[in-house]
């Protein structure tokens, strides 16, 4: 690292910060033992933390869960870097070379008037990118949804480029027959005493059609499902300071008190 580290520019600071942690001589040894494979799981969780921010309306939080996010990026570039596979600087030229190709009414001569329009068009784009890497000829519709999404989220972008290709209802009324269907479907393999396998398999239809409901309503499932839980959280905790005001345990208390406890919790909200 330079003499004076603070002489540099903000991101350079950043890469030789990070290469003097990964330095064979004298770098952090729990840095050095790292892989790609070890630092994938943080990406995620420091991902997930820049969401709770913005969540949260905290934008000192956000600066800082950006600043986390980053540097699994200066990580990952730092030890590509070492293999000689690639660089932060060619990562930063990939990403500006797509959004510049992806907004060719900014950086070309195309002509691109509405919101609506530019996202007909960047998909477009996105397709024949597909379409260009795909070996097989050309990618199915729903080619290129990483398996390696939260499940509620893939989902929905599964459901979304089906519906790109008109597989899809007009309407959320019909998602809701189809909820009611697939909800009388667990109840029939319940009362049958169906085997696990079977019930998972029903319940994640469910899942799947509960998601489809809420991409036709416009809501993120992903999102709204983490607000759900934040808000059972924040009532159990009343539910539970209730219950310790009153010198008791949930464990003591039962289900009929703490379902009393409960609902006033949430007259309370």
């Amino acid at each position: 690292m330079p003499d004076d580290p603070s002489a540099l520019r903000p991101i350079d600071r950043l890469l030789a910060v990070m290469a003097r942690l990964r330095d064979p001589v004298g770098g952090c040894p729990w840095d050095l033992e790292q892989s790609f494979a070890t630092i994938a799981p943080h990406t995620i969780e420091e991902a997930y933390e820049v969401v709770e921010a913005i969540e949260a309306d905290n934008r000192a939080a956000l600066r800082d869960e950006l600043g986390d996010l980053l540097f699994q990026v200066v990580f990952y570039a730092q030890m590509a870097r070492e293999e000689g596979s690639f660089d932060f600087d060619s990562i930063a030229t990939a990403i500006a070379d797509k959004m510049e190709r992806r907004h060719p009414h900014l950086f070309g001569t195309a002509r691109i008037e509405t919101a609506a329009a530019q996202r007909v068009s960047w998909e477009k784009l996105k397709a024949r990118e597909r379409a260009e890497k795909s070996a097989g000829g050309e990618p199915g519709a729903l080619a290129g949804v990483s398996a390696a999404l939260p499940a509620l989220t893939r989902s929905q972008k599964l459901q979304d480029r089906a519906a790109r290709v008109g597989f899809d209802w007009p309407s959320p009324a019909p998602v809701l027959d189809k909820i009611e269907e697939e909800l009388r479907e667990v109840r029939v393999e319940m009362q049958a005493g169906a085997e696990r396998a079977r019930l998972e398999e029903e319940v994640g239809d469910l899942l799947f059609a509960c998601v489809n409901l809420a991409r036709k309503l416009g809501i993120d499932a992903e999102g709204a499902l983490r607000r759900g839980g934040r808000k059972f959280e924040r009532r159990f905790a009343r539910v539970e300071a209730a219950l310790a005001a009153q010198g008791r345990k949930p464990a003591e208390a039962g289900l009929e008190a703490m379902e009393a406890l409960w609902v006033a919790a949430k007259e309370e909200e």
